[in-house]
């Protein structure tokens, strides 16, 4: 649990370090006040149909923030784009997030970003796992570029343990982050169990 608890502050630091100036709680209280409520019914409805697409969430979310920032690029569809990366293959969720942004369209059209809309996913999606909860900073702008090229920062389970490392060193993350962000979503039991150490 500590490590998932230190994992949840260090993301939020890399979230609230990208687009600080912009970000504030309840950014859509006025625009769109059902908005969190409506991303947080269609997570739990997926949740209920296959409690493994939390974790699957969780990863889109940390894929997209790794690459340049918590800009929802990763759900951009194109041939090149950052989501056909062989970093990316796997990721699910996609369908949660689409579902949820075409409800909001329908309330709201037009005010609430995909980059948000992941973010708030992500957090519903650990709460409903059993982990905590917290306030969401919101204001995001959707990223208009994705590119495949630009994943290749993202530690692969190809990579030798050395270069996943360095990967998560140039992005100010340590070793304990690292076990904790690629080991977390394989667990079957996922709150109370520790990662292994690697040294």
């Amino acid at each position: 649990m500590d490590a998932i608890l230190s994992y949840l502050v260090m993301f939020m630091m890399m979230t609230l370090a990208v687009v600080q100036a912009q970000l504030r709680t309840g950014f859509y209280s006025s625009s769109c006040p059902s908005a969190e409520a409506i991303i947080r019914s269609t997570v739990e409805s997926h949740f209920n149909k296959d409690p493994t697409i939390a974790p699957g969430l969780l990863r889109l979310h940390f894929h997209d923030c790794f690459v340049q920032g918590c800009d929802g690029s990763i759900l951009i569809a194109d041939s090149s784009a950052e989501r056909n990366a062989v970093q990316n293959i796997g990721l699910r969720g996609f369908e949660v997030i689409d579902d949820a942004k075409s409800q909001i369209e329908a309330t709201c059209p037009g005010v609430v970003s995909c980059a948000d809309i992941l973010a708030l996913a992500a957090r519903d999606a650990v709460h409903l796992s059993g982990g905590p909860s917290w306030l969401v900073p919101t204001g995001r702008r959707d990223g208009r570029i994705s590119s495949s090229n630009q994943a290749s920062n993202m530690p692969s389970p190809l990579d030798p343990v050395s270069v996943q490392k360095q990967k998560f060193s140039a992005k100010g993350l340590d070793v304990h982050d690292l076990v904790t962000l690629l080991d977390w979503p394989s667990k079957k039991k996922w709150w109370g169990k520790r990662s292994p150490k690697l040294n």
